[in-house]
């Protein structure tokens, strides 16, 4: 299928919770770069309340919505244990997906869609967050050989699956198996915002944290570390370290040497337009390491959060896909990422050191 023009992305929504959202806000941020042909949502109200909120048609079932449009792909964004169905549905018909993360809830249920990467389903997960502003930035350094060969990374700056994806490309793995320890700690936090907003009142909470070590047999180490209210608290901030033999990231803080004799060292400096005197409109421009850019945003001038830019680029390398471009984060990695996870969750629930296994879709290099 394609969408309705060359140069506008058209796509289908399936699902319309809060993750639903992001893509309609990057619709409308930018109207000249996406167009949502429709959504589907099962419940006939909350289809009419969300048609007349977004201005977006709603229809019960894909089938209708097929019917009626032709999207370049479909976005599935619904609850994890019935991701696994949606996207084997869409597959069956033929409909190139998206699919928010992660693709399947258990182990299970991530070997339940190898079967799709057998017969070459079009299907990418929307792992956005290695298309973050500055975590592509840290990609791009690390990729370029200025750090010489990345042996370590500590990542402290999402959850789970997001955690894991992060940590694993920057340290350039794939598959490899690695030995998982963990453990977590409590304590007391000041509550901050929440996906409603601001406190609206003092309150003490009790902070999670998870700590996992992961050795992996290529010689090479990851450490994760995520606290549970760091996306939204105001004084719990993203820690991450990617380290080489010729230098290393520390937060927005790169040191390499041009030679052995002379480091360098460069700030990982966001550019914004809009701030102070500038009158160019208030928008993300870039990540510049000295005179040189590490990372362009390819949104400008839209106004969008830097997690929304990394999900509209999601949406523009699935065009790219979906019209027989390359894979950029396929059912094999979005599966191994979150089996790692879960991995990390075991170990820390009972203390023992766990060692990750070469699962059936680690075969399919692209998928």
């Amino acid at each position: 299928m394609a969408g309705t023009s060359s140069s506008k992305i058209t796509f289908g929504l399936v699902g319309a919770g809060w993750r639903s959202e992001f893509y309609l806000r990057i619709a409308e941020a930018a109207p000249e770069r996406f167009e949502i042909c429709g959504a589907v949502v099962r419940d006939a109200e909350k289809g009419r309340v969300f048609q007349e909120t977004w201005g977006v048609r709603a229809f019960r079932t894909v089938d209708e919505l097929l019917r009626a449009a032709e999207p370049a792909f479909m976005v599935v964004s619904v609850p994890w244990a019935a991701c696994p169905d949606m996207i084997r549905l869409l597959a069956e018909r033929g409909v190139p997906v998206l699919s928010e993360t992660p693709p399947a809830p258990d182990l299970a249920g991530l070997l339940s869609l190898v079967p799709l990467m057998e017969r070459g389903a079009k299907v990418q997960v929307a792992e956005q967050y290695p298309f973050q502003p500055m975590h592509a930035a840290r990609q791009k350094v690390a990729d370029s050989g200025k750090l010489g060969t990345v042996s370590q990374v500590q990542m402290s700056a999402a959850h789970g699956y997001h955690g894991v994806a992060l940590l694993r490309r920057l340290l350039g793995n794939r598959f490899e198996p690695a030995q998982i320890s963990a453990y977590t700690f409590e304590s007391d936090l000041v509550a901050g915002p929440g996906r409603q907003g601001p406190p609206q009142e003092h309150k003490i909470v009790r902070s999670r944290q998870t700590v996992a070590t992961l050795r992996y047999e290529n010689g090479k180490l990851g450490v994760f570390d995520f606290t549970s209210d760091q996306y939204f608290s105001w004084i719990r901030s993203p820690r991450i370290l990617v380290r080489g033999e010729s230098g290393e990231i520390v937060n927005t803080q790169l040191s390499y040497l041009e030679n052995f004799q002379t480091p360098v060292k460069v700030e990982l400096r966001r550019e914004d337009a809009g701030r102070d005197g500038n009158l160019e409109g208030y928008y993300h421009k870039g990540i510049l390491a000295g005179s040189e850019w590490v990372y362009r945003n390819p949104l400008a001038p839209a106004r969008l959060s830097d997690d929304e830019i990394a999900v509209a680029t999601c949406l523009i390398r699935m065009a790219e896909y979906a019209r027989g471009g390359p894979s950029f984060y396929g059912l094999a990695e979005a599966c191994q990422d979150h089996y790692v996870s879960l991995l990390i969750g075991q170990a820390a629930e009972s203390g023992e050191t766990l060692t990750s296994t070469q699962q059936a879709w680690c075969r399919f290099r692209e998928a």
